[in-house]
């Protein structure tokens, strides 16, 4: 009777307590905020600091700033803090400990990844707790830049720019979020196993439901897999897809595979300085008709991507199908393309006479790095467009020879690449035309006058729907010039234990984003007495 009675009139709610276990491909080197370039690192410190604004639900809202407000003129940006802001280690934060880490940033000895997001930033402390940031041209995006984790100055003061990279704060950090270091532990060679966190005590906000975090490093994937199929770890970041499907097959009894589309875009880079052949418009045209993108996704992806068309991920027209008429196939169409002007298919090879440059022979390389969905990705494409009718090969690049010797110095004919577009959503580094000679990521070589016109222009643009209507100009002017030929946006696919409760990674721009609720999330739950049933209507 009683138990009937107590299922009858009370309800499960979250409780504190439990501990997860998270699955990590690769190991920390520098949590620090300052200095982190691994999604390792930044997974830790978006645990670990906090900084004045944060993303939630894919807008940003204010962490450890109260408030803030933004000039006229576009060009100053104020912060208010929230009152009595603590460190882990007790420390009162204050806006002297914000003016110093983008110092840090700043400082050209320090080389900051995150340097360029604070070049021509003045600084201006107004009190202890407020803090101004002057821009010397408005810049839209500028929020996403005060994301940024703030180191304690009273640690790192004593610190010297030569010592600062191998400072052991930088793996045993101090920040104001909601987790704090507590242990890591290596293995005899030295190289960390284990790396604990636990809620501090010392946040501004809502405690964690879940108390300790423990992250697990991996050398790869497949070990990672084994520890996830035998219990040891509760969930697993970053999975390939071949993985996720394989959870979502094997392990569904014991683990959810949840998937959320990041604006990445993989796509084949034409450059017409390398290979001339891509200045012909048909021939580009002809190429990205040939391509069956939802095959790319299903096949590659195992269904866990978007395919794309264009430019922007988060413009509905990038993500739009090209039509074909009637039963025609898209090679058939691209064929027809081809031969409509002037294009003769000899011996299965596509050519075309010109009286000044001779003939020209549909044939090119396609570049890519040594990864196994790209590698995959090149050959699909390459025997797409061999049936087609061009001759291709795929040259395959380990990694640091492929950014050092192949990106860097812009020496190739297509190039297959993955960018990965920020929270800010600025494109100007992709398409600009200032950005086409390393270390720009101009990788198709592009130009267009309109086209840097109106990314300048969004640059400078605070209202979205203003910003979303020069976004779908600029997305038109590129998928009629073609410059690249846009395959997919894979997602971000994340294995969870089932006992894992309340967790949403929908809104996410970076793989530490999946942390942004962190506070919701539960394992432990409680009964109590449902008072809904007790309270008069």
């Amino acid at each position: 009777m009683l138990a009937r009675l107590n299922e009858q009139f009370t309800i499960e709610i979250p409780a504190y307590g439990g501990i997860l276990h998270e699955g990590i491909i690769g190991l920390p080197r520098s949590v620090n905020p300052v200095l982190a370039l691994s999604d390792v690192d930044r997974d830790i410190g978006a645990l670990v600091y906090a900084g004045l604004t944060k993303y939630d639900d894919g807008k940003i809202v204010t962490d450890l700033a109260q408030s803030y407000s933004i000039s006229k003129d576009g060009l100053t940006y104020t912060f208010k803090l929230k009152p009595n802001l603590r460190f882990q280690d007790g420390n009162t934060l204050t806006t002297e400990d914000i003016a110093f880490t983008i110092q840090k940033i700043q400082d050209p000895a320090i080389k900051s990844p995150r340097r360029v997001d604070w070049t021509d930033v003045t600084v201006k402390v107004i009190s202890p707790i407020e803090i101004s940031f002057i821009l010397k041209q408005a810049y839209s995006p500028f929020l996403t830049n005060t994301t940024i984790g703030i180191i304690p100055k009273h640690v790192w003061s004593s610190v010297s720019d030569d010592q600062f990279i191998f400072s052991q704060y930088n793996i045993e950090p101090i920040g104001s979020g909601p987790y704090r270091f507590s242990s890591i532990a290596r293995d005899n060679d030295g190289i960390p196993t284990h790396y604990t966190l636990v809620s501090s005590s010392e946040y501004y906000d809502k405690r964690p439901y879940i108390p300790t975090i423990v992250f697990i490093f991996f050398p790869d994937e497949e070990g990672a897999l084994v520890a996830l199929d035998q219990g040891s770890i509760d969930s697993i970041s970053g999975l390939s897809p071949r993985a996720g499907q394989m959870i979502a097959s094997d392990l569904a009894q014991a683990y959810t595979v949840l998937d959320t589309s990041l604006p990445r875009i993989f796509s084949v880079f034409l450059n017409q300085d390398q290979a001339p052949i891509f200045g012909d418009k048909i021939v580009r045209q002809a190429l990205n008709m040939s391509i069956d993108r939802d095959k790319l996704v299903n096949i590659v992806l195992k269904g866990y991507g978007t395919p794309l068309q264009g430019p922007v991920p988060f413009v509905s027209s990038s993500i739009t199908s090209i039509q074909t008429l009637g039963s025609t196939t898209p090679i058939e169409a691209a064929r027809m393309l081809l031969e409509k002007n002037g294009w003769k298919n000899v011996g299965g090879v596509y050519s075309k006479k010109n009286t000044k440059t001779g003939t020209t022979t549909l044939a090119f390389d396609i570049y890519t790095v040594d990864s196994p969905d790209l590698k995959e990705t090149a050959e699909l494409v390459k025997n797409t467009w061999v049936e087609l009718g061009a001759n291709v090969t795929v040259k395959v690049y380990e990694g640091t020879d492929f950014y050092q010797n192949i990106i860097r110095t812009r020496k190739y004919d297509a190039l297959l690449f993955g960018e990965a577009i920020g929270k800010d959503r600025d494109l100007y580094a992709f398409w600009h035309s200032s950005q086409r000679k390393s270390p720009g990521l101009n990788v198709a070589m592009y130009a267009n006058g309109k086209v840097d016109t109106l990314l300048d222009s969004i640059r400078t643009t605070s209202d979205d729907e203003t910003k979303d209507a020069k976004y779908i100009q600029f997305d038109q002017l590129i998928r009629s010039d073609i410059p690249a030929i846009f395959l997919y946006t894979p997602d971000f696919i994340y294995a969870v234990s089932k006992s894992l409760k309340n967790i949403n990674i929908d809104s996410m721009t970076v793989p530490a984003d999946r942390w942004s609720e962190i506070t919701r999330w539960y394992i432990e739950t409680e009964k109590v007495w449902d008072i809904k049933l007790f309270t008069k209507k």
